[in-house]
């Protein structure tokens, strides 16, 4: 017969097995910080999962400050769209944090492409205008709604999304990010604006179309 402690023994190890199965569904996006702070040494030599942290005795107050999304960027684009982010790179204070933010203008019927974030869930808040906000799961089923002013709609992590100005003006909104560095895959760059180019047999069979058609389609968006 078993003793007491080696059944207890045991109990523990099954215990720690299951908690180790559930642990990915329940970790956050972001590892948690070791410390009360650590500023990306954005210059450091040593490349790692993220950004080593500066001396702290070289840390000022200005490293926890960003005023990257004040101004309103240019919409002057075949989108009608331009994004400001302020992720680790461009605020240092952010490193090890877990959260990022983006502030995006669209001029009226502007579009943010369709594209996910394979490292963050998003949280929109629409600052001004009229903005349709969609996304799709891995059943190609739509969820969206016209998200105004004030008004909040989030996307899961990963998952294909757009948004678009359904406003008679310009329409502004910031993302807010449960990741320093969330990551941007675009499909349409993806597919045809890579370097080196995707095969072009790959994307007439990928669209049904020939070659010719596909050519056509590359060659707008050879500027990008």
């Amino acid at each position: 017969m078993a003793s007491s402690r080696s059944v207890v023994l045991r109990v523990l190890v099954a215990v720690a097995v299951v908690a180790a199965a559930g642990a990915p569904r329940l970790a956050v996006a972001d590892s948690p910080p070791l410390q009360d702070i650590c500023v990306a040494d954005l210059r450091a030599a040593t490349a790692v999962d993220g950004f080593p942290c500066k001396p702290t005795a070289s840390v000022v107050s200005d490293d926890f400050f960003c005023d990257a999304i004040v101004q309103a960027p240019s919409t002057s684009n075949p989108f009608g769209v331009n994004s400001t982010r302020a992720t680790v790179s461009a605020f240092p204070g952010l490193n090890t944090l877990g959260l990022s933010i983006t502030r995006t203008d669209l001029a009226p019927g502007g579009l943010n492409p369709p594209h996910s974030h394979p490292r963050a869930s998003e949280l929109v808040l629409v600052l001004s205008g009229e903005v349709m906000v969609g996304f799709t799961t891995a059943a190609n089923r739509l969820f969206s709604k016209v998200v105004r002013e004030k008004e909040l709609f989030v996307v899961p992590r990963g998952l294909q999304h757009f948004q678009l100005n359904v406003g008679a003006g310009n329409a502004s909104f910031v993302a807010m990010f449960d990741s320093q560095s969330p990551g941007l895959v675009t499909p349409t760059f993806a597919l045809f604006a890579t370097q080196p180019a995707m095969p072009m047999e790959v994307l007439a069979k990928t669209f049904l179309m020939d070659e010719d058609e596909v050519g056509a389609i590359k060659s707008k968006f050879a500027g990008f």
